[in-house]
């Protein structure tokens, strides 16, 4: 398991390089990976993924969106985004887990872990541009929601051709 979640942090790094600069929040693939890493790994070891690659980006490491690092990115504009994907994967896998990693639950696993994400970035981005609530929703939750349906779809079927292959 240790080697699987070491994987998913490096797939994570590796989906923050793919993005499009929308605003003060780009789009991203690594979130498909944080929901990977729960559905894969479970709620622990998903949780402990997150938590390496949150550490690798807080010391600098150039792992976080446009390949960029440091304590600042964490309480940037981004920074509730990448803080909730701690919960989020916890979430992701805990449910997940319960129900014992049928598609439904897994669909119903990443919806939950995404409105984690999206309450956790969307309120620090609030707070921290001041913009109004309608504003911040404008440029920090609309623009992503088509996207993020379709990574759920995806990370969906990934996991389910996975699963078989991790359980050996």
């Amino acid at each position: 398991m240790m080697v699987f979640g070491a994987l998913m942090a490096a797939l994570m790094a590796v989906g923050a390089y793919l993005s499009i600069p929308v605003g003060p929040v780009p789009i991203v693939l690594q979130n498909m990976f944080v929901l990977l890493a729960g559905l894969l790994l479970g709620s622990r070891w998903g949780a402990a993924s997150v938590a390496v690659y949150l550490l690798a980006g807080a010391v600098g490491l150039p792992v976080f969106a446009g390949g960029l690092g440091g304590v600042g990115r964490l309480v940037g504009p981004t920074g509730g985004y990448l803080l909730g994907y701690l919960p989020a994967v916890w979430v992701a896998g805990f449910i997940s887990e319960k129900t014992q990693g049928r598609i439904v639950g897994d669909v119903v696993a990443m919806v939950c872990a995404s409105v984690v994400v999206y309450g956790c970035g969307v309120s620090w981005l609030k707070v921290l541009t001041t913009m109004t609530w309608s504003k911040t929703l404008v440029v920090g939750l609309y623009p992503f929601i088509v996207g993020d349906m379709l990574k759920i779809a995806a990370a969906a079927v990934i996991a389910r051709a996975l699963r078989p292959v991790m359980n050996k």
